[in-house]
Formats: structure tokens, sequence, C-alpha cells
């Protein structure tokens, strides 16, 4: 590994081994989307059993709800709470003097963040949904395995750059944040689209046809709608590249639009008082 790196990946290491430690939220958290997913399921049921030529099929809206639920936690509609604490305590000025990249520094943070906390459910989470509800009969509403091997691969590969999507999204927050002096500005105005936008609150393939145009290319796609979409074989073989090429694209320009703010807001970050 090279040496610039190493820094960051140390910083992934220990917040990764340090949100690890939150388990018992992470029961309640499972809990709690067990119960949703659930409702989730039974509303999507009703929908798909009243409605003929639905955009995807029962089973497809099934495995999107249980996805969805395992990797809620993946979505970044909320900052890094330690800095809102820091920019109301005023350490946010000690970041300008690490020897690192503050961009960096952070998009590591945010990382180990979406990646952390959504390993304490997933699992939990993909057991029950697609081993426990077939023992107990429940094989109609369980998770299905990937549609195939080029799905699995694509949804792994799909995966990974929800994690980078994230990531930049919570580090533009948080240089938002830093330039508004709060984190509610920038959580009320992004949790809200993060939601609808990436179909955690309504699959995606389900909004009217005149949307989906604007949906499909949209940043907020490739947090949920894109890998979940592959997983269940909604989206294959070119159609699932070319998605794939959105969710990367939108990393990139995420990326290089929150070193622009971030460079912006620490070059007029002030501090007062002694």
């Amino acid at each position: 590994m090279s040496t610039a790196l190493r820094p960051y990946a140390a910083v992934v290491r220990a917040r990764f081994s340090v949100l690890l430690q939150y388990r018992a939220a992470a029961l309640a958290g499972f809990l709690t989307q067990c119960w949703w997913g659930g409702i989730k399921v039974m509303v999507l049921t009703a929908f798909f059993t009243a409605t003929a030529g639905a955009p995807m099929t029962l089973p497809q809206a099934i495995d999107y709800v249980w996805l969805g639920q395992a990797l809620f936690t993946m979505l970044p509609w909320s900052g890094d709470p330690d800095v809102a604490r820091m920019v109301r305590t005023g350490d946010v000025a000690y970041e300008r003097l690490r020897p690192l990249d503050t961009y960096t520094f952070w998009y590591s943070r945010a990382v180990a963040r979406r990646t952390a906390n959504p390993a304490l459910r997933a699992v939990p989470m993909l057991l029950t949904a697609g081993i426990l509800f077939r023992l107990v009969g429940w094989s109609a509403y369980a998770l299905r395995a990937p549609s195939g091997v080029e799905a699995t691969l694509f949804f792994i590969l799909s995966i990974a750059l929800v994690v980078a999507l994230s990531a930049a999204v919570s580090v533009l927050i948080d240089a938002i944040t830093v330039a508004t002096l709060s984190d509610r500005g920038a959580t009320v105005l992004i949790a809200p689209l993060v939601i609808v936008l990436s179909g955690s609150l309504v699959p995606l393939p389900l909004f009217p046809d005149w949307m989906q145009p604007i949906l499909r290319n949209q940043p907020f796609a490739g947090l949920m709608d894109t890998p979940f979409r592959i997983y269940s074989g909604h989206l294959a073989g070119g159609v699932a590249v070319l998605a794939l090429g959105r969710q990367a694209f939108w990393v990139c320009a995420l990326v290089i639009l929150g070193r622009a703010v971030m460079r912006r807001v620490m070059s007029r970050l002030q501090t007062q008082g002694g």
C-alpha cells in the first residue's frame, strides 16, 4: 500500500472498529427494519394483486424491500455527528492542522460509517428474510438468491459503488454543515431527497412512466435502486452495465463537487474567542 494512503486506511479501520461496538443499537434497528419491511411487503403484495402490467414482478419488489431494509443505514441521510459537534464547539478548526488532506480524511471516516453500521444489521436481516421465512412457510415473501452469476458479480460491484457514492454525499453534507454552522439545514434538505429518490420509500420503477428518465439519471438512484434491481435481474446485460456507469459517474461528480466546496469552506474558516 502506498505510504500516502496508509493514514486513510488506518482511519477506516479504526472508525469501523469503533462503530462495530454499537451492537444493542444495531439489534434495535434490525427489529425496526423487520417491522417496516413486513409492512412494505404486505402493501406491495396488495398492490400487485390488484394491478395488471406492473413494471416489475412481486418477487422482484419483495427482494427490493428486504435488501433495502438490510442496507438502510448505508443511505447518506445525515452527515457525520462528530463533524456537527466540532462545528458547534469550534474544534473543526483543528482539522486544518492535520497533516492530511481534510476531504480524504473525512471521506475515509464516511466510508467506515457507511459500511460498519450496515454490517451489523445486514447479516441478521438477510438470514431472517432469506432463510428463516422459508423455514416457517413464508417462502412467497422471502428474499431470493441473486438471479444468476452475472447478477451476483454486478451486484457486488454496485454495492462497492454505493459505499463510494454514499460517502461522497455524506462528506458534501459535512462541508455544508461547516459552511452553515449547523447540520440541520443540510439534513433537512438532503434527507427527504435521499429517502424518496433512492427507492427507499417506494421502488423507483413504480413511479409514473414520465418520471423514469429523470429518476434513472439522478444520483440517488445509485444508492438503492440500481444494486437492488441488478440483484433481482430487473436490470441485466448492457442495461446493468449502463446503470453501473451512471453510479461511477455520480461518484466522480460528487467527489469533485465535495472537494470544491470543502476547499472553499476551509479557506474561509474563521475561529473566534480564545
